[in-house]
């Protein structure tokens, strides 16, 4: 069963998002992942949002560029957390416009936001919420940022 939805605005959204299913991937956490308009289809959006905590979903995660409305009314049809990654999409400007979409959430409609194109941070975010009631997916994030470290130390010693 699923843990983590990964949605998305249209299929030109899938490159970026490509990071977060790739990370998930490696971490073994198992995800679903779907394209879900705001625009084109509400209606498949709205019951996304209301019925992903029944079939075990845990975390969503939702890209979205130009007006960038799918995190938030996600956000507003769900109880659970969601991440929202902003776009830089064709439509875009310069990707503002999906940042301060997915950013200026009105209280109470709480949406998580990582930078611009960040689907990866947004899948690390993911599988640590996760991973704060399952110790197996906190041991890989454990496990990740030591090598993150070990690649830190190792580049130094090359560096002469």
């Amino acid at each position: 069963m699923a843990k983590i939805g990964i949605i998305m605005g249209s299929q030109s959204d899938l490159p970026v998002m490509q990071e977060a299913i790739d990370i998930l991937k490696e971490f073994n956490i198992a995800i679903e992942v779907d394209i879900v308009s705001a625009h084109r289809t509400p209606e498949k959006m709205i019951t996304y949002g209301q019925e992903a905590h029944n079939r075990g979903i845990q975390v969503i995660i939702a890209g979205a560029g130009g007006a960038a409305h799918l995190p938030g009314m996600i956000a507003a049809t769900s109880p659970l957390p969601v991440i929202g990654v902003p776009v830089k999409s064709s439509n875009s400007i310069d990707g503002w416009d999906s940042v301060l979409s997915i950013l200026q959430m009105p209280g109470g409609v709480p949406v998580a936001t990582v930078a611009l194109n960040g689907a990866k941070n947004a899948g690390i975010l993911a599988a640590q919420i996760i991973g704060s009631a399952d110790k197996e997916v906190q041991n890989t994030i454990i496990e990740y940022k030591e090598s993150l470290k070990a690649k830190v130390i190792n580049s130094a010693k090359n560096i002469n």
